[in-house]
C-alpha cells in the first residue's frame, strides 16, 4: 500500500532592498540582537507576496516603496519543512523620512551608505555582500517572473 505524501510546511517571507542613490533603506530590529537588516517579514495567509513586501516595508521602516523587481528568490528547505524568501528590488514613492523612534515592528530605520552599513552589526554575514553586487550592477529580474497559477 502507499502511503500519501504529507504536505511540506512552507513559510514565505518577502523582503525588500530599498534604495535612493548611493543609499540602501537598513531597519535596527528590536529582536536578533538589535542588529540592521533590510526590511522585510513573513507573508500572512491570502497575502501575494508583492503586497507583502510593501506592507513589511512601511511597517518596518515607514517609508512607502514601489517595487521595481525581483533580486533574488531563495528556497532553504529542512528536515521538517521549508522557507522560501523573495528579495525584492525597491525604490521609495516619495521622501517621507524613515522612523526615527521605535514601535513594536522596529527600533528605527535609515537611508546608509555601504560604508556606514560595514560598520555596523548585520542580521546575517551575507547582507553586506548582497548589497555590494547590488551596487556592481547585479541583475534585477522582473516582478512577472512571479505569477499566478494558471489552468492548463
Amino acid at each position: 500500500m502507499v502511503m500519501p505524501r504529507v504536505p511540506l510546511p512552507t513559510s514565505y517571507f518577502a523582503l525588500a532592498i530599498v534604495r535612493r542613490g548611493h543609499r540602501f533603506l537598513l531597519v535596527q530590529e528590536k529582536k536578533y540582537g538589535e542588529t540592521w537588516s533590510i526590511p522585510g517579514g513573513r507573508v500572512e495567509a491570502g497575502e501575494a507576496l508583492t503586497d507583502a513586501a510593501i506592507r513589511e516595508v512601511f511597517e518596518e521602516s515607514g517609508v512607502p516603496i514601489q517595487l521595481d523587481g525581483i533580486y533574488r528568490v531563495e528556497h532553504t528547505p529542512h528536515d521538517t519543512g521549508a522557507r522560501v524568501r523573495i528579495i525584492f528590488a525597491g525604490t521609495p514613492r516619495d521622501d517621507t523620512p524613515p522612523k526615527a523612534h521605535a514601535d513594536e515592528e522596529s527600533l528605527r530605520a535609515a537611508w546608509l551608505t555601504l560604508d556606514e552599513i560595514h560598520a555596523l552589526r548585520l542580521r546575517g554575514s551575507e547582507l553586506g555582500a548582497l548589497l555590494e553586487s547590488i551596487t556592481s550592477g547585479r541583475q534585477v529580474f522582473p516582478l512577472e517572473l512571479l505569477g499566478h497559477e494558471m489552468s492548463i
